[in-house]
């Protein structure tokens, strides 16, 4: 059986993604269809207070946020994507979803910025959205 090159890493304590050989199979499945190819990608699960930590060294941005990506190559794809677990219980509360419907959408949030999306304007983010919807209607 061939290996996918997406790896997780828990660095929060009693986290696991479920099911997680279907949701590397179906993230691949996502870059494929965006005409990407995975070389690499490490997802990270941390805290808040992590992730907080990363946005301010990193990024000088002096506040939470669900994820943060960083591209090493985008042809093949190789890249780093960190997501804040406590972001994601929060928020599912939120949007009134599961916690991994939102796990989920924040994973490929940020493997469609490895695809070459972004969000920093209106236009760009609701593209960004129509695509999660999209590959969250095909999940697993």
């Amino acid at each position: 059986m061939k290996s996918i090159p997406i790896c997780f890493h828990y660095h929060y304590k009693g986290f696991k993604v479920k099911r997680a050989t279907n949701v590397k199979s179906w993230l691949t499945k996502a870059a494929t269809s965006e005409k990407s190819k995975i070389s690499k990608l490490d997802y990270y699960f941390i805290s808040d207070q992590e992730l907080l930590e990363m946005n301010r060294t990193v990024l000088k941005h002096d506040y939470y946020t669900d994820i943060i990506t960083f591209p090493y190559s985008y042809d093949p794809i190789i890249g780093e994507i960190y997501i804040s677990v406590d972001r994601v219980k929060e928020n599912a509360v939120l949007f009134d979803v599961t916690q991994n419907h939102e796990l989920l959408r924040v994973m490929v949030h940020g493997l469609l910025h490895l695809c070459g999306y972004d969000d920093q304007n209106k236009k760009a983010k609701k593209l960004m959205t129509e695509k999660e919807d999209f590959y969250l209607g095909r999940r697993l």
